[in-house]
């Protein structure tokens, strides 16, 4: 029987983000403001009752802020003994009084501060937490927390089992649509729960040596389309999310898309062995008394009892089941092994459009495949180099703690640019008498199956027509665990000829980084490996191109990020090519070119490693 787990997580925030300036409007800034913690806590009650009158428990997220409130931890103490809640500790909220008197700063992302600044903050922190309740807690989270500060917290306080520790594609997207204001950069990490590394809090840890301690989950469940579309601030099983995306009827206050969603997450247990998660993360701030993103308070009050209410319905008729944070950590790890994938093989339910994304993830790569474009890889993270990326004050990444792309079509514009130049993906082209088809521009529909450790995507057959060839080709992608690459597999079903052929042109068009922005691709060296022959190319911005026929693989080596990527394919005769790009379009392409006919099968294989 399939397993649907949800935290219910809550923070009684006496200084919610944004609520000050709503409270105190039109006087000076008073973070110690008495009506704003009164309204605070009152909000942490309601959310608190919501969630027990439908009989789910929860985990309280104390804040720093919180335990100096004697009400707050009254109430915390109060609902662990009668409701099984579980007393947990967020690194979120820590402005208060006490915080800016010490730190004199208005900083409250625990993972940009300096290192020395993180451990002491945690010392702070925790030990307050120890002095207020008299043990130390076994969950703690913030938006993001990078490798470094989750490897200090395991090590000082081993309680810690469970950490919100990434807010699934918050970056440049998030960045944009808060008026370019919204400093944290956090693109490139799972969206379902996964044993961080020791390296870097992204990328999932491939066995026991790597393991940091801990089990994380997300900031949020994301809708995995509109969110990697748009802003994902919009788009989660967070209640007030999907009316701050305006996604409700203003007449009856009605949100059918927040039940889809959550019966969406609910669906993937169907790709991950009868497993799927999901959960709510909320603070006070998004239910002041004076409304947010244009709903009154009753309406912000009714669309979390309506949350509530409907995961209560699901846990009755026994489709869900409620735990506290460190409860599914000790679930999780029995449930999962390291190697075992997330896959999510997500639908539109927002547009009603018929579009598809695949999601893989596992300590190697992170992928995302578009059938919308053929089944065009659209987002490709390399985990397996397990990249030390420090984040904060004194690194070279204060704000952007992103796992770096080779893919990426939202930042590197994907198949679909103007009249210049090339984007990200990998893809395939069909050539016949000069005329060329991309498989981008084929969109189709995938079927997942799973044979043994190997997860295959079956996509239906697309119809090419050039002027004298019509033919029909189905491509499938296999993800076997632990293995680190892609396999992509064409066949052609038919051909209106079937003496013709067409040329094939496997593709992989990459560069690295996190942003819009292009990085500097010196460095990166090109090759193409026959036997004991290697050709190499390094890359100068100069447009160049090598060819070699019978290729054993063509591969680039990405220093920058510690990245070897490379390709192979099956067709004896294939040719393997490189190519470099220019300033205007600073990319590398990887590809195999061979002539294939009528109920012939193709495979190439996209493989990653670590390069030192």
């Amino acid at each position: 029987m399939d397993q649907f787990i949800v935290n219910i997580i809550h923070r009684p925030e006496m200084v919610p983000e944004y609520a000050e300036k709503v409270t105190g409007q039109g006087k000076t800034e008073d973070i110690g403001r008495k009506a704003l913690l009164t309204e605070s806590l009152d909000i942490f009650k309601t959310q608190q009752e919501c969630a027990h009158k439908n009989g789910l428990k929860t985990t309280i997220e104390m804040t720093y802020a919180s335990l100096f409130n004697e009400e707050a931890v009254a109430l915390a103490k109060e609902h662990h003994n009668t409701y099984g809640d579980e007393i947990g500790l967020t690194l979120l909220g820590l402005p208060c009084k006490e915080f800016r008197e010490k730190y004199k700063t208005k900083d409250f992302c625990i993972w940009m501060f300096s290192m020395e600044d993180k451990k002491s903050i945690v010392n702070d922190v925790f030990e307050k937490f120890h002095d207020t309740f008299g043990f130390y807690p076994e969950s703690t989270g913030s938006y993001y927390m990078d490798a470094d500060l989750i490897n200090y917290i395991k090590e000082t306080y081993p309680s810690v089992k469970c950490a919100v520790a990434t807010c699934w594609e918050e970056g440049p997207k998030a960045y944009h649509t808060c008026n370019n204001s919204w400093y944290t950069f956090m693109d490139g990490g799972p969206w379902a729960p996964w044993i961080p590394s020791k390296q870097n809090t992204h990328a999932p840890a491939a066995n026991k040596e790597e393991d940091s301690g801990i089990v994380a989950i997300p900031h949020l469940s994301r809708d995995l389309i509109a969110c990697y579309d748009g802003n994902g601030s919009n788009f989660g099983t967070h209640p007030q999310n999907v009316l701050r995306g305006m996604i409700y009827d203003s007449k009856t206050w009605e949100y059918p898309y927040l039940y889809n969603l959550i019966d969406q997450y609910r669906y993937l247990a169907k790709f991950n062995n009868g497993y799927a998660y999901n959960m709510m993360f909320v603070g006070p701030g998004w239910m002041n008394k004076m409304g947010r993103w244009e709903a009154p308070y009753e309406l912000l009050l009714k669309s979390y009892e309506d949350g509530c209410a409907y995961y209560g319905k699901l846990k009755k008729e026994g489709k869900c089941i409620d735990m506290t944070m460190s409860e599914f950590a000790d679930f999780y790890r029995e449930k999962k092994t390291y190697t075992e994938p997330e896959c999510a093989l997500w639908r539109d339910i927002l547009y009603g459009s018929k579009k598809q994304l695949f999601w893989y993830c596992d300590p190697f790569l992170r992928a995302c495949v578009n059938m919308d474009q053929g089944g065009a890889i659209v987002d490709l993270r390399p985990y397996v180099a397990k990249l030390e990326w420090k984040v904060g004050i004194g690194t070279d990444h204060i704000q952007d703690a992103s796992y770096p792309f080779l893919i990426q079509e939202k930042y590197r514009a994907g198949y679909f640019t103007h009249y210049a130049g090339e984007g990200t993906v990998r893809s395939a082209k069909l050539t016949y008498c000069g005329e060329e088809v991309d498989l981008c521009l084929c969109p189709t529909h995938a079927h997942f199956s799973q044979e043994g450790n190997t997860r295959i995507l079956t996509l239906d057959p697309v119809t090419v027509e050039f002027t004298d060839l019509r033919l029909r080709l189905q491509t499938r992608l296999f993800f076997e665990e632990g293995a680190s690459n892609i396999r992509i597999e064409r066949k052609i079903l038919e051909m209106s000829n079937p003496d013709a052929q067409v040329e094939l042109n496997e593709y992989m068009v990459a560069c690295y980084g996190t942003t819009e922005y292009t990085e500097d691709m010196a460095g990166i060296t090109l090759s193409a490996v026959k036997g004991a022959d290697t050709v190499t190319l390094p890359y100068e911005y100069k447009c160049r191109e090598e060819a070699v026929a019978g290729a054993d693989s063509v591969a680039a080596v990405i220093p920058q990020i510690c990245t070897r990527v490379s390709m192979t394919c099956s067709h004896p005769q294939a040719e393997g090519y490189v190519k470099e790009g220019y300033a205007f379009s600073p990319m590398f392409t990887l590809g195999y070119k061979a002539m294939i006919s009528d109920k012939e099968v193709v495979s190439t294989w996209l493989s990653l490693e670590k390069a030192n």
